[in-house]
This record gives C-alpha cells, structure tokens and sequence, in this order.
C-alpha cells in the first residue's frame, strides 16, 4: 500500500535528511574524480579515452538506471530499492579507493552510477509519498538545494584530500555520507509501493539503456577513430535504431516506464529543457574546468578547488531568493532570464586571460545565472504525475537531467578534441592524423603527453591552442543556452497561475 502522508511528523523530515545525505554524495561521486583526474593519470596510466570514462562510466550509468530504477521502486518497494542502491553505492565507492589500474576503476564507476541511482531513485519517490502539495515542492526543493552543497563545496573539499592524503581519499568522503544515509533511511523511511503498478517494463528499459550507451561510446570514440570509424558508425546506427524501438515499446505497454503522452503538453516539454540545461551551461564545465586550472593553466588542487567555488556557491542561497522572488514573477521568467544569464558569463569567460583575478566575475555569474532556475526544478518536475506514480517523475526529470549532462560531456570533450585539433593543425604543428591524436591527449589536461607526442610543439604553444580552442568552446555553449533558455520560457509559461502559486509558496519557505 501506498504510505499515507503523516502531516506534523518530526520522523518525515528525518526521512527527508536521509534522502538529502545521499543525494548530496552524487556531485561530491562527479566532481572529485574531475579535480583528481591528473593525478589519477599519473597514478594508474590510460589511454585519453579510458581516462574520460572516469568520468563518463558513472554519468552513463547513472542516467541510463534511473527510470528503471524509479520503476523498481514503485514495483518492489521504495525503502527497499534506497537501501539496496546505497549498499551497491559504497561497495563501489570503497572498491574504487583500491583500483589497481584505469579499468578497474572505469568498471567501479559504472558499477557506482547504477547504485546511485537506484538510492536516488528510491529515495525521492519514498520521499514524495511523505508530503503533500507545498510542503512536498519544499521538501523536494531541500532535495535540490542538497546537491547545490556537493556541487559548492565538492571540489574545494576534493581538493583537500588529494592533497592530504592523495586522490584516493576522495572516496572516503562519500562512503561515510552514503553509510549514514544508509543508517538513517534504515531506521526512518518507510516502505511503500504502487497499488496499481503491474511489474517493471523491461523491454522500455533495455532498449533505452543500449540507445544510451552507444550514443556516449559513439561520441567518445568519434575523436579518436574519426566520425566515419565503422565502429563510431555501428554505435550511433544502433543508438537510433534502439531509442526508436523504445518510442515503439513505450507506445504499446499498458504502464510505460516513460508515458509518452506527456510529450503533447507544453509544460511538460519546457520542463525536460529546464532538466537539459544546466548540462551545457554548467556540468560540463564542473569537469573541463578543472582539467584546465590544474593540467593546463599549472594551478594545485586546492587553488582549482577555490577557485571553482565561485562558479558553484551561489547555488547556495539564490535558489532560495529565487522562490521568493517566484511569488512576485513566474518561474517561466525567472528559469528563462537565469539561463540567459548563465550564457553571458559563458561568452565572458571566453573574453578573459585566465588568471585568479579575471575569472572570479565570469564563473560568478554563470553560476548566478543556474541558481536562479535551480530551486524551482524539482518543485516544477514533481507536479507532472500523480504522486502514486512518483518513481516515474523522478526517473523521468533526472533521467532527462543525468543523460543529458552525460551525452553533453561526451559531446563537448569530443568538441573540445576537434578544436584543438583544429587550432594545432592550422599552426603546422602536425598533420590532421597526428593532431587528432595529440588532441585526444591534450583535453586530459596532460601537456607533457602531448609535447612528447609532438616534438615541434612548444608547451607554451600547446597551450596557446587549447586556450583557444576553448574559448571557442565557450561560445558554442552559451549559443546552445540562449536556445534552451527561448524553449524552456515559451514551455513554461504556460503553466496555470495555480502551478506557480505552489511552487512560489514551496521555494520561498525553504528560505
């Protein structure tokens, strides 16, 4: 039976700080490895393309899970499915601090992506059969603003113990965050299910799993094989052909794992945009960025750390003004003007010589510019299904939100590659084929690689390439945010004035 709601009791937000804990483990799980990344190279060695899916394994993991497991969750028990997750969570996560190579620890962090979601998924649907109407767009606001801490404080505290005790340590952090999650949950969540759920649609999420995993394998193969590989073509051929024969599953089953219909309301559409925005204006750069500061640009750990707070702290407090400010302005206008916001501070960024002093203002403002939308998201995200069917409106948004950032960090490293190919072989460094390859290793950050890869190659020039070649990056992504920023107001803003009532009323009591 579903769990009924229990109004004024203490033990629902004890529920909510479980859920909470585990949550905020999920960006410390994406950044930490970001910041590590040049140590984790020098560590356990790799090719450019395995030492991507240290980062990529558990996006794609992570993203490709979440329905299913939001459907599992309503099937086989919410509490059940959080605590599973969890344990799956840090077995990785422990395992991971003892990787003998880079493939071992690429396979951990898959393994730590499908554990992930499972907690993320079982956990947010456990937690909306706790509150209703407002004080569930509050709770799942806290829920938003939780991930906001581990993307503030992720990198800095990364920073820290690799410089304290070295890269592995990173995943100590996050043992101990998903164990006491783990221990909370089991004292305080409830069990509870879908009343009318008829079994998990396996067919839905086989085919949305494979269609995921060989368009981010297609994508990050494409740089170093070239776009007309037969492997790169056989994995983006299989990707369409596989997300068509989900659309087709998903249009015959009698309880979708992903309700189709949902599509045909504008709302709804405006939404999963809202998802898929943050990923080009924001995630990618939680992971470029470092790679910059430390192996391009020659900074430490805990400097990169300081310095990527900026871009992630206001995630801290404007999401709450930001509900405040919805009671006065509907959120349409606030997700649209944040997003338009966050893509100035792009082209900003492109403008400046990186050093500490001139990339203070520019981080600050794409980070202003994500936090307004943030503590609206999952307050708008939840009220697209009823609450019976919460698994799948969490597996739905988050699915749309962690797919996406996994597919565009493929997308934009790949990019990144052709760029500084592109710049190395305008400047006679070396031919296409060679700058291809050099590329691949320059976007890891690793410029002695590189120069060694590339005699005639200065440093000081390699440098120059990627730092043009990023600048020109930064250009593209802020077109690609204006654009979702015009889809997700024109999606939005036909919300009923009720909606934005609620959701207002919910974020500006967060505050």
């Amino acid at each position: 039976m579903t769990l009924k709601t229990r109004t004024g009791s203490a033990e629902r937000w004890l529920v909510l700080l479980s859920v909470c804990l585990a949550a905020m483990t999920m960006p410390l799980t994406f950044t930490g490895p970001a910041v590590a990344l040049s140590r984790i190279a020098a560590d356990l060695g790799g090719s450019p393309i395995e030492l991507n899916w240290v980062t990529n394994a558990f996006m794609l993991t992570f993203g490709a899970s979440l329905m299913a497991s939001g459907a599992l969750a309503d099937n086989h028990g919410r509490k059940r499915i959080f605590l599973a997750g969890l344990g799956l969570y840090v077995l990785a996560t422990l395992g991971s601090m003892f990787a003998p190579d880079i493939v071992w620890l690429d396979v951990l962090r898959a393994v730590q992506g499908i554990g992930s979601a499972a907690a993320f998924a079982g956990g947010a649907s456990a937690l909306a059969q706790e509150f209703e109407g407002h004080l569930r767009l509050r709770a799942f606001s806290f829920l938003g603003t939780s991930f906001g801490i581990g993307l503030a404080f992720g990198p800095i505290a990364s920073g820290l113990l690799i410089d304290a005790f070295g890269w592995r340590s990173i995943f100590l952090l996050v043992a101990a965050l998903a164990i006491a999650a783990a221990m909370l949950g089991l004292r305080t969540v409830k069990e509870s299910r879908d009343p009318d759920a008829t079994g998990v649609d396996w067919a839905g999420a086989g085919t949305f799993t494979i269609a995921l995993a060989s368009l981010t394998y297609g994508v990050l193969q494409a740089p170093q094989s070239g776009w007309s590989n037969p492997l790169v073509i056989t994995l983006l051929a299989a990707a369409a052909i596989f997300f068509v024969a989900f659309v087709i599953v998903e249009r015959r089953v009698r309880r979708p794992m992903l309700d189709l219909t949902l599509f045909a309301y504008p709302r709804f559409v405006g939404v999963q945009f809202l998802a898929a925005a943050p990923a080009y204006a924001f995630v990618v750069l939680l992971v470029l960025l470092p790679i910059r500061f430390i192996g391009i640009e020659g900074m430490s750990e805990i400097k990169a750390g300081q310095l990527m707070i900026c871009l992630s702290a206001p995630l801290l407090i404007l999401p709450m003004l930001a509900g405040q400010l919805a009671r006065w302005v509907a959120p349409a206008t606030i997700c649209g003007v944040g997003l338009i916001v966050a893509a100035a501070g792009l082209v900003w960024l492109s403008r400046v010589v990186p050093v500490d002093s001139a990339l203070v203002a520019p981080l600050m403002l794409i980070g202003i510019g994500i936090a307004l939308p943030w503590g609206l998201m999952d307050g708008l995200a939840v009220s697209v299904v009823p609450r019976e069917r919460a698994g799948m409106a969490v597996g739905i948004f988050n699915t749309t939100r962690v797919a996406c950032e996994g597919v565009a960090l493929a997308i934009v490293m790949a990019t990144l590659s052709g760029f500084n190919a592109a710049q190395l072989t305008a400047q006679g460094m070396a031919s296409p084929v060679d700058a291809a390859a050099a590329a691949q290793l320059l976007v890891t950050g690793n410029v002695g690689a590189t120069a060694q890869h590339l005699p005639m190659a200065s440093a000081a020039v390699l440098i120059q390439a990627y730092e043009t070649a990023f600048d020109r990056l930064l250009i593209v992504l802020a077109a690609i945010t204006v654009m979702t920023a015009i889809v997700v107001f024109l999606g939005l803003r036909r919300g009923s004035a009720s909606e934005h009532e609620a959701i207002a009323l919910a974020a500006c009591q967060e505050g």
